[in-house]
C-alpha cells in the first residue's frame, strides 16, 4: 500500500470520527467524549497529511505534539470559566487567520517571483476559493479579536457606532467584490490581493464593534461558523478533503447554533448584526439607583425558605461564573436533596457569554446531567414550584419580555415569576446586558439576597446545614 492510499484511508477515518464526535457534543452527558473523538480525528488528519506529502519527519511531529499538548494543558488548567468565552473567541480568530495564511501562501506560490500571475497559472475556481478563504478568514480573524476585547473589557461592551457606519461597511463589501471580480477576470497581482486582505480585516472590525454585549453569545457562535467556512475554503485551495469536511461541519453546526441562539432571543440575525443592542452605561447607572423598594433577606432567611420547600429550581447566570460559586451551589443542592427537596436546574440558551456556558460551568461542579433542563422542558414547571433560586441571572428572567413596548419584547424567558417564591442572589439591582430594569426584583414574592455569589453561597451552605 502506497503512502497516498494510506493517507486517504486516514482521511476517511478522521471524517468518521469528526461526525461521531460532533454528534456526541449535542449532549452534556457525552460532550467530553465527543471532544476527545474530535481531537483524535484532528490528530489522524494531521498525521495523514504528513504521510501523504512527507512534509516533516516524525521527530518534528512528536516535538510539535508535546509542545502543543503542554500549551493546551496549561490553558485548560489556568483559564477560568469566566474567561472561556474569550478563549473561544481567540480560537475562532486563530482558525480564521490560519485559513487566510494558507490561502495567501497558495496565492504567492502561484504568483511566483514576478509580482504578476502568469497566464493560466490560476483558474477561476482556484482563484475564487483563494479569495473566499482570504476574505472569510480575515473577517473572522479581526472580528474575533474585537469580540475578545469586548468580552474581557479591553473594548467597551456597548455598541460602538458612527454616522453612516452601515453605508461604509456596505461600500467596503461592494469594493471587495469588485476587486475580486477584477482579479479573477485577468492577470492577478500582489497589490490588489493585499488590498482585499486589508479591507476584509477592516470589515471584520466594523461588523463586530456595533454589536453590544447582550449579543456576544450569538457573535461567538457566528464567528465560529465563519472560521469553519474559511477552513473549508482553504481545504479547496490546497485540495485537502478532510479540511473541506471538517470546515463544512464546523460551518454548518455554527450556523445552526447561531439560528437557535437568535430564536432564543426572538431576534433575527440581521437585527443582531445591525441592531446595536446592548448595555447603555448611562441608563444602567440610572436604573441601578434602586428607587423602588425591594425585599431584602440574609443567608439564614433564604436557607429557611429553601430547606422547607418541596421543590426548588435553580437558574444560573453569568454572575455564577464570575463568582466561581458553582461548587458551593452544588453543596447547597446536595444538602437540600438530603432533606427530600426536589432540586432541578433551568438553563436558558443564552445564559452566560457563550452557547452552553452554564452547562459547562455546572458540569465542572459534577452536577448530574439529568438535573439540567432547557427552557422548553422546564418552563411549564415553574407554576407548581415552591422556590426558584436565581444565581447571577438577569435578562433571561425579566418579565419585561412580555411587554410589547420593551426592548426585549418577545424574547423567550424562564417564567420564574410564576413560582410561589423567588430568591435572587445578586450583587446589586444593576441591569443586565440589555440595560433595562428587571421588574422581577420588585415583586412581593421576590427576595433579594445581595452580595458576592461565592461568599453568599458559602453562607447559604452553612445555614441550610443548620436549618
Amino acid at each position: 500500500m502506497d503512502m497516498t492510499t494510506l493517507a486517504q484511508i486516514g482521511y476517511l477515518v478522521s471524517a468518521i470520527l469528526f461526525v461521531f464526535g460532533l454528534k456526541r457534543l449535542g449532549s452534556p452527558a457525552t460532550a467530553r467524549g465527543g471532544n476527545q473523538l474530535a481531537s483524535l480525528a484532528m490528530l489522524v488528519a494531521i498525521v495523514s497529511t504528513i504521510v501523504e506529502y512527507g512534509i516533516l519527519d516524525w521527530r518534528t511531529v512528536a516535538l510539535g505534539m508535546v509542545v502543543g499538548g503542554l500549551i493546551g494543558a496549561v490553558l485548560a488548567r489556568t483559564v477560568k470559566m469566566t474567561a472561556m468565552p474569550e478563549l473561544v473567541g481567540l480560537f475562532n480568530g486563530m482558525g480564521g487567520g490560519a485559513s487566510a495564511v494558507v490561502a495567501t501562501a497558495e496565492f504567492y506560490s502561484l504568483l511566483g517571483g514576478s509580482g504578476v500571475m502568469p497566464e493560466g497559472a490560476m483558474s477561476v475556481d482556484v482563484g475564487l476559493t483563494i479569495f473566499l478563504a482570504t476574505l472569510i478568514g480575515s473577517v473572522t480573524f479581526s472580528g474575533s479579536f474585537v469580540a475578545f476585547g469586548k468580552l474581557n473589557g479591553m473594548v467597551p461592551g456597548r455598541p460602538l457606532t458612527f454616522p453612516l457606519q452601515k453605508t461604509v461597511s456596505g461600500l467596503l463589501f461592494l469594493g471587495l467584490i469588485g476587486i475580486i471580480g477584477w482579479q479573477l477576470s485577468g492577470a492577478a497581482t500582489s497589490a490588489p490581493y493585499l488590498a482585499v486582505t486589508g479591507i476584509a480585516l477592516l470589515l471584520g472590525i466594523l461588523l463586530v464593534v456595533p454589536i453590544g454585549g447582550a449579543d456576544m453569545p450569538v457573535v461567538i457562535s457566528l464567528l465560529n461558523s465563519y472560521s469553519g467556512l474559511a477552513a473549508s475554503a482553504a481545504g479547496f485551495v490546497i485540495g485537502n478533503p478532510i479540511l473541506i469536511i471538517a470546515g463544512a461541519l464546523v460551518g454548518a453546526s455554527g450556523l445552526i447554533l447561531t439560528n437557535l441562539m437568535c430564536k432564543a432571543m426572538n431576534r433575527s440575525l440581521a437585527n443582531v448584526a445591525f441592531g446595536a443592542f446592548g448595555t447603555d452605561s448611562t441608563a444602567a447607572k440610572k436604573l441601578a439607583a434602586g428607587e423602588r423598594p425591594v425585599r431584602d433577606v440574609d443567608a439564614e432567611q433564604a436557607a429557611l425558605v429553601l430547606a422547607y420547600a418541596q421543590s426548588v429550581i435553580v437558574v444560573p447566570g453569568y454572575g455564577l461564573a464570575v463568582a466561581q460559586s458553582q461548587h458551593e451551589l452544588r453543596k447547597v443542592a446536595d444538602l437540600l436533596g438530603e432533606r427530600g427537596v426536589d432540586v432541578r436546574y433551568a438553563i436558558h440558551p443564552v445564559a452566560g457569554r457563550m452557547p452552553g456556558h452554564m452547562n459547562v460551568l455546572l458540569a465542572e461542579a459534577d452536577v448530574p446531567y439529568d438535573r439540567l433542563f432547557d427552557l422548553d422542558e422546564i418552563n411549564g414547571e415553574f407554576a407548581s414550584t415552591d422556590v426558584v433560586l436565581i444565581v447571577g441571572a438577569n435578562d433571561v428572567v425579566n418579565p419585561a419580555a412580555r411587554d410589547p413596548e420593551s426592548v426585549i419584547a418577545g424574547m423567550p424567558i424562564l417564567d420564574v415569576d410564576r413560582a410561589r417564591q423567588v430568591i435572587v442572589m445578586k450583587r446589586s439591582l444593576s441591569p443586565g446586558f440589555a440595560g433595562i430594569d428587571n421588574d422581577l426584583f420588585y415583586m412581593d414574592k421576590t427576595m433579594m439576597f445581595f452580595g458576592d455569589a461565592k461568599a453568599s453561597m458559602s453562607d447559604l451552605v452553612r445555614e441550610v446545614r443548620e436549618a
